[in-house]
């Protein structure tokens, strides 16, 4: 047979011997011990590590590399005090918003896609600001990206009322406008509001939006350190009055840290009814969810770049291996088997969050796979260098001619 792409003496995660992995028509027809066969394409992969590419649940990617455009206090605030002045970090932050224009907002994002792809990061869900400061400029900006990045970086836009919806009248009409003209999501950050009751209004009126036009819901809940923030339980409670089971994605939740045990595990119990997961960037913040006890609970739980040189973290390379590196030494998990739980919260966990579909490396899945420069897990993350090759939708990425 003829193939488009076949990648010769590959190693997959837990399995014992070499194999070759044929591609054809976007789609891994064959693996085996020993294909057959030409193609297009051969890449040997010399016993290296075959996995599947990496998948970002959570990046603000209309802020990228805006840090330099403001001073720091935002970032302090968001760091400091037990995150107790979260709010009041969001609000210094926005002041970037004065300043938005496609004209730097896309070399921007054409920027982090870029090192996106050459880092084997192939899926994002992305945020966009909408409301009266930043308009839809971002999610104009975010929609020219995508298109321009098809078939390399699959891009989820998300309508995102960062500065609320109840504080900010006009902004429901705003998202359903940014729906309109092509975005993916709808966001939400419920815990903005000033009371319980707005938090609610805020959960309903997204949901409301999202069940319109049939998208998924992304909401950044109990985002600050206060025990008693609840909008992690009112989007699960939501979701499953709505029966959108599967359709909604709590981001941050590092109140969790600071749950009473019980409502911890009811709100675990929530999360599991409501099929939702929950996205944890505890390096971009001194609080995070409790990871290892969800995991524990049988939850869903990946992890997010969450911010690149912006105004809440100072980094970041749009590296999901980096982004792993730096969370085995957060949250503890240093073993061998944690450390391939990891590695599952930057690949298949977090495909399975945003609704990528059949996404693994077996025959008859979509071609999304990284070729490392590491023959096992362990040294993946060791070294978390950029993959030697990266296919998406079953195409070999020109890393040196990237869209910009």
């Amino acid at each position: 047979m003829a193939y488009d792409l076949i990648i010769r003496k590959a190693q997959l995660r837990g399995k014992k011997g070499l194999v070759d992995i044929a591609i054809e028509k976007g789609v891994i027809a064959k693996i085996a011990a020993k294909i057959a066969g030409r193609a297009g394409k051969v890449i040997d992969a010399g016993g290296r590590l075959v996995t599947e590419s990496y998948v970002n649940t959570h990046l603000h990617l209309c802020k990228v590399y805006t840090l330099a455009l403001q001073d720091t206090k935002a970032l302090s605030a968001y760091h400091g005090e037990s995150m107790g002045a979260a709010m009041t970090a969001i609000e210094l932050a926005a002041r970037v918003k004065d300043k938005y224009n496609e004209k730097w907002i896309v070399p921007n994002v054409l920027k982090a896609l870029a090192h996106a792809a050459r880092n084997g990061n192939t899926h994002i869900r992305a945020f966009a600001d909408v409301d009266s400061k930043a308009k839809l400029i971002g999610v104009k900006s975010l929609i020219k990206a995508r298109d321009m990045f098809k078939g390399i970086v699959d891009v989820q836009v998300v309508a995102f009322p960062q500065d609320g919806v109840v504080r900010e009248p006009g902004t429901a009409d705003l998202i359903r406008q940014a729906m309109d003209l092509g975005a993916d999501v709808v966001g939400g950050i419920p815990w903005i509001e000033y009371t319980n009751a707005d938090s609610q209004k805020h959960v309903d009126e997204m949901a409301k939006i999202a069940q319109a036009y049939d998208a998924d819901l992304s909401m950044l809940v109990d985002d600050a350190g206060d025990p008693g923030l609840r909008t992690l339980e009112m989007l699960a409670l939501k979701t499953i009055e709505t029966g959108r089971i599967g359709r909604s994605l709590a981001h941050h939740a590092r109140a969790m840290c600071m749950y009473p045990e019980p409502y911890f595990r009811k709100v675990a119990a929530l999360l599991r009814k409501a099929g939702m997961g929950v996205v944890s960037d505890p390096h971009t913040g001194p609080l995070h969810a409790r990871v290892k006890e969800l995991l524990a609970e049988g939850n869903l739980v990946c992890l997010g770049q969450d911010d690149i040189a912006d105004a809440y973290y100072p980094f970041g390379q749009n590296s999901m291996l980096e982004v792993a590196f730096l969370n085995v030494h957060l949250l503890w998990m240093t073993t061998f088997p944690e450390m391939e739980k990891i590695y599952d919260m930057i690949t298949t966990a977090p495909a399975k969050a945003i609704n990528v579909k059949n996404f693994a490396v077996k025959e008859g899945a979509p071609a999304h796979l990284v070729v490392l420069d590491a023959p096992t897990v362990y040294e993946a993350l060791w070294y978390h260098r950029e993959p030697l090759h990266v296919i998406s939708h079953g195409k070999l990425v020109d890393l040196k001619n990237l869209p910009a």
